[in-house]
């Protein structure tokens, strides 16, 4: 008498299995700036340590001259995961009103003891001689805002120096920054990794100062999404930060060094050599678990906030969602 009960829960079972089966991958399109520094413009190279790949979720990174453009890409859903900094984390929730973006993981930290630290750099037969010698003159950022923008902008305060009253900030991608600064259109250039590494910049440039000068350890770059997504594709996402992890745990292996300059000379078409430098000490902090240092995520944001760029204060605790690569994090054990 019950065999047709019994026999539709079956083939329910069937049907929903063959539906989760055949439902399409969910699209997640991921931010990056600077060549090779940035997880979004390498971690297609080793795709192939993707187990999830093309089955729960594909994966499009998609280039931006800095942060400041992904809110804008985000509000307007062109991004499901924005590599943002601390100061345009701030500015996305506080200015833009995504009270539902949220912290997802971490990228990379600068200033970390035995770390890289983001040099600040003057022509080495230049006039500035100390940070009080940019008084009057011209310095470049890649945006307004960003996370090398609010650093500098925090050293020069130190100094005593402020925007328009004190100097010029002109705004040009990191590709175009040597050749600025050696034709003195600019006095002073952020010359992030991998441009900071560039043997012809070293030969006219010397370090004014280093970020970790201006701020301490900064929780530099952190990936975030938007709450409705996460709510909607969880379990895909705890696929996407498995394979990721996977991915940057390969990268930063040391017996893995070799290889990896390789592909970082493949990508950006120059001598492998010249990337001696990628995920060792002379590189910034990748954490293994890609786990955010949420205390200077925090220092981080209230800096963001007294330099002017957000209006109140963020509670970067409220803001974090770092179940799913947590989640991700246990399967690898």
């Amino acid at each position: 008498m019950r065999m047709p009960n019994v026999l539709s829960a079956a083939l329910l079972a069937v049907w929903s299995a063959t539906a989760a089966q055949s439902a399409e991958p969910v699209r997640i399109r991921m931010s990056w700036v600077a060549p090779v520094t940035n997880w979004g413009s390498i971690v297609m190279e080793k795709k192939e340590l993707a187990q999830h790949l093309g089955k729960s979720y594909t994966l499009e990174p998609v280039h931006f001259p800095g942060t400041p453009p992904m809110i804008t890409a985000i509000a307007n859903n062109e991004l499901e995961v924005a590599t943002l900094a601390y100061s345009t984390l701030a500015i996305a929730v506080e200015n833009a009103g995504m009270d539902d973006l949220r912290v997802i993981a971490d990228e990379f930290r600068d200033g970390v003891e035995g770390h890289y630290s983001q040099e600040y750099m003057v022509l080495a037969n230049g006039p500035v001689k100390k940070v009080e010698d940019l008084k009057g003159k011209v310095v470049m950022s890649n945006a307004a805002g960003s996370a090398i923008d609010v650093a500098m902008r925090a050293m020069l305060r130190k100094h005593g120096l402020e925007d328009k009253r004190d100097y010029t900030v002109l705004e040009s991608p990191f590709p175009t920054m040597r050749a600025m600064l050696s034709e003195k259109k600019v006095d002073m250039i952020p010359a992030v990794v991998p441009f900071a590494y560039d043997p012809e910049l070293r030969k006219i440039a010397r370090t004014l100062f280093v970020q970790r000068d201006a701020i301490g350890v900064t929780d530099m770059i952190v990936f975030t999404a938007r709450k409705p997504f996460i709510d909607k594709n969880r379990a895909a996402m705890v696929d996407y930060f498995e394979d990721m992890l996977r991915i940057t745990r390969w990268f930063i292996d040391p017996k893995n060094h070799r290889e990896a300059m390789e592909i970082a000379g493949r990508l950006t078409k120059q001598p492998p050599e010249r990337y001696d430098w990628l995920f060792t000490n002379r590189d910034a902090y990748h954490d293994p678990n890609m786990l955010p240092d949420l205390v200077a995520l925090q220092k981080n944001v209230d800096m963001t906030r007294d330099l002017g760029f957000v209006r109140s204060s963020l509670d970067v605790n409220k803001h974090a969602d770092l179940s799913m690569v947590e989640e991700a994090a246990k399967r690898l054990k």
